[in-house]
């Protein structure tokens, strides 16, 4: 026995021995040149996983990414999100209503929130429904129903598109709260439904919800068991511990299930800075936002006391937890031309990405997913470019002209149908490689966590 521990003790530091020059470290500005092949071969890994995190930058494409990378560290420097070891890209379209077999090219964040979160493709402002309006099981409550621990956070209104699809069913993504049912007659808890965003995610019922909403959350039931209480209320007699505020977040210990409702409708935003004009502007630096409520948790915040209140509900079970964290107001800020409050949230939200792959350190057995829902509006051109442009000074003390031409300024600017990035690292990650479909996220993640 000792001979043979001796032999592959023998044979280990030989494989070490004969790979060692080709181990790459995470590409630094100088590093860009190293054979990755190595630890490409590192990262497949299949099998179970024991957690599931999943970040959703909202409207983060590529050019989204590209602009915070730039104007954060440099064009040859690295996000967190960069270092994923497995990349990819996946489609986002979403299906015509009336005539599901035809692609809608350009979809909202309901259709492409429900395509991972349920596996199946719908129209623009379904949550977690069909077509046919019918409703199907989402990843936090197949999660939930195999005994997983399940967390749902975001920086926007938690009834917003891309929380909602992961515990709630309706035919409108417009329907957040009791008072704003007109559009979802069918999901009217007065007409036998199950109400509205805010009262379906308090009844599904994952074990950590942070965000904004609260206004939602203060519009009294309708009908039913508790009928002429508010939600909040309701979601009290369902045993949450409800905080509104970044002390009160701090100081929840988490034996409960946790609602933090931080703000009355978004999270405010990290920073802000100079408006596109059709001439221009001055090069610019972006700024903090000093108007930011100081008493709202950061995005990091929120995903650090996810992430401890999760793991230590789950030290003693054989099963882990499913978590979702997005960065909501990248996307939002696209649609203003706000390239300051853009880059604020992006980097924010990879801020967050740092925390989580800092967990995965010491908890391999956790898959991680970065990715978007869609593609937005935002291109960096050069600065005599006609249309909508404003000029930040970057990293690299260099000019960049961010440039919005999807609608005019005073408007609403739009989603793109490209695909975009996905990556990964963790069990199962390697169903990111290629370019994938949106809905195989969902199959990639149930995989992991072993669900039926």
């Amino acid at each position: 026995m000792n001979a043979l521990r001796s032999r592959r003790g023998r044979l280990a530091l030989a494989l070490v021995a004969t790979t060692v020059v080709a181990v790459p470290s995470v590409a630094l500005a100088g590093d860009a040149h190293q054979d990755r092949t190595w630890a490409a071969k590192q990262a497949i890994k299949g099998g179970t996983a024991r957690n599931v995190i999943l970040l959703i930058g909202d409207g983060m494409g590529d050019s989204e990414i590209t602009i915070a990378r730039n104007y954060q560290v440099g064009a040859n420097g690295r996000l967190a999100m960069d270092k994923l070891p497995l990349t990819g890209a996946y489609t986002t379209y979403a299906v015509q209503k009336d005539a599901p077999s035809k692609p809608d090219y350009v979809t909202d964040s309901a259709a492409s929130g429900s395509g991972w979160a349920t596996g199946h493709k719908t129209y623009n402002g379904a949550i977690s429904v069909l077509p046919n309006e019918k409703p199907v099981p989402t990843i936090l409550e197949l999660a939930k129903k195999a005994g997983y621990r399940t967390g749902d956070v975001t920086t926007a209104e938690l009834q917003d598109a891309t929380p909602a699809v992961l515990g709630s069913h309706v035919v409108s993504r417009d329907c957040k709260g009791p008072d704003a049912m007109a559009t979802c007659a069918v999901n009217d808890k007065v007409n036998g439904g199950a109400g509205s965003i805010a009262e379906q995610l308090v009844q599904t019922r994952p074990d950590v919800l942070l965000g904004g909403g609260k206004q939602y959350f203060d519009q009294t039931v309708k009908a039913g068991k508790y009928k002429g209480k508010t939600v909040t209320q309701q979601a009290q007699a369902n045993g949450y511990h409800v905080v509104t505020d970044a002390a009160g977040l701090a100081a929840a210990k988490g034996d409960k299930p946790i609602l933090g409702q931080f703000a009355k409708n978004n999270m405010d935003l990290e920073w802000v800075g100079p408006t596109p004009t059709r001439t221009g502007t001055a090069p610019a630096k972006c700024a903090v936002n000093t108007a930011r409520t100081a008493s709202q948790p950061h995005l990091v915040d929120m995903a650090s006391k996810a992430l401890n209140v999760l793991d230590k509900q789950t030290k003693r079970s054989k099963k882990g937890f499913f978590l979702q964290i997005e960065g909501a107001s990248i996307d939002k800020q696209d649609h203003a031309a706000n390239p300051c409050g853009q880059i604020g949230e992006t980097v924010a939200f990879d801020a967050a990405i740092k925390k989580v792959l800092e967990y995965q350190k010491s908890h391999p057995d956790t898959l991680v997913v970065v990715t978007a829902d869609h593609g937005h509006t935002s291109q960096i051109v050069e600065e005599a470019t006609l249309g909508y442009t404003a000029t930040l000074i970057t990293h690299d003390d260099a000019n960049m002209t961010i440039s919005y031409a999807t609608s005019e300024i005073t408007g609403s600017q739009q989603h793109t149908g490209t695909e975009v990035r996905i990556a990964a690292g963790g069990p199962q990650a390697a169903n990111v490689l290629g370019v994938t479909n949106q809905t195989d996220l969902f199959f990639t993640m149930k995989r992991a966590l072993g669900l039926r």
